[in-house]
């Protein structure tokens, strides 16, 4: 179903986008507009597809998940039951973040959150004895200067 954004629309948007567990009085006020609109805007865009699931946010390090790695794999192997197993792996390993397919030489990039390198090298293991794969680099990352979900509405 398609629907169409409106400039109301996107400041809805833009507000759930800052904070989706404040009250409809709140979001209202933000927008300038009173609550039954903005519920029924609301309404007609989760209907539509384009507000998804509403999730919590956790703090990966306060509950010791210290170690964010991105893995870049390169593979030989492109016949689709290899991807069938390897996108199966990646669904069964709730470490893996994000995962994208992605054009040039690298074939994916992984987002990997554990609690340190040797769960991380528990994870690398356990993925390579269940798809094999050419190549896989590992780069940690050291500081997480700017992490969103929201898009530039």
């Amino acid at each position: 179903m398609a629907v169409r954004i409106d400039e109301m629309d996107r400041k809805i948007l833009s507000e759930l986008q800052q904070d989706a567990a404040r009250s409809l009085d709140e979001i209202a006020a933000a927008v300038g507009s009173s609550k039954t609109p903005v519920w029924n805007r609301i309404r007609k865009l989760r209907t539509a597809g384009v507000i998804g699931p509403q999730v919590v946010r956790l703090d990966a390090e306060a509950l010791g998940f210290e170690a964010c790695f991105f893995v870049l794999i390169r593979t030989s192997e492109h016949e689709p039951e290899w991807q069938r197993r390897f996108l199966q792996a990646l669904q069964d390993r709730p470490e893996v973040q994000e995962a994208h397919r992605l054009a040039g030489d690298i074939d994916y990039i992984l987002k990997v959150r554990v609690k340190n390198a040797r769960a991380y090298d528990a994870f690398y293991q356990a993925l390579i004895s269940e798809v094999r794969v050419h190549n896989v680099t590992a780069l940690l990352s050291m500081e997480e200067i700017k992490s969103t979900l929201a898009l530039p509405l």
